[in-house]
């Protein structure tokens, strides 16, 4: 089913099932390895994330059903791209599963102040992601060209062709920090390479099934990163 034939109704109740199944199995994973609700890092954590995420839904439940809907698909069509997001659940769980082992058994000390500094990293990146949002109405989980797709070109795209790659990342390595863990940063950092299979396959599939993005990568030269990649 398209999206466009989608309901605000039914997006409403594809989006609070996402969320009734998600919230549970993300407390489940912070706190199960920590062995105790008593973890302040995981708490704020969860409010920097979940508050502002929650806005950003209410938001474009109102305004944009049809974007959401397109957000909540998760299956994807490439051969390649499937085998990347499998990869990339591997690491995603052991970066927030290990900062409540590390909890548990007091591996780490990380103080305060780099605890903030990596939460206003989380919220940084989240508006970055944020951003992209705003602009670009066809942003997918899964990697497509759906009709009337057109090539972004502006706010964040025209510093980077995937600002919302960079907002995760940012998110994605910060997200240990927050959480009171040195040691998850490792697998954490693992994300960046999958992301980079995975823009590159994606960038294949834009060339060759969306209009006009030849000519935008002469444009926007920088893939991720402005002056690197």
């Amino acid at each position: 089913m398209e999206s466009a034939q989608i309901s605000k109704s039914e997006v409403t109740k594809l989006v609070g099932s996402r969320l009734i199944i998600s919230i549970p199995v993300f407390l489940l994973i912070l706190f199960l390895p920590a062995g105790t609700f008593a973890y302040w890092e995981a708490w704020i954590y969860l409010a920097i994330l979940l508050i502002p995420m929650s806005i950003v839904m209410i938001y474009f439940l109102k305004k944009n059903p049809e974007f959401l809907a397109r957000r909540m698909k998760l299956k994807e069509k490439e051969g390649e791209q499937k085998i990347i997001v499998k990869l990339a659940l591997i690491p995603f769980l052991v970066a927030f599963i290990l900062p409540g082992i590390d909890k548990r058994l007091g591996w780490s000390n990380v103080p305060i102040l780099i605890i903030v500094a990596a939460e206003i990293l989380v919220c940084v990146g989240y508006i970055f992601v944020v951003l992209v949002f705003k602009e670009n109405q066809f942003a997918s989980r899964v990697i497509e060209v759906v009709k009337g797709q057109k090539v972004i070109q502006s706010g964040p795209y025209r510093i980077v062709r995937h600002p919302m790659y960079l907002g995760s990342i940012l998110m994605y390595v910060a997200s240990p920090l927050a959480l009171g863990s040195y040691w998850a940063i490792i697998p954490a950092l693992f994300i960046i390479p999958i992301l980079v299979a995975r823009i590159l396959n994606e960038e294949s599939v834009l060339t060759k099934e969306l209009e006009g993005y030849s000519e935008y990568k002469q444009k926007t030269r920088y893939r991720l990163i402005p002056g690197i990649w």
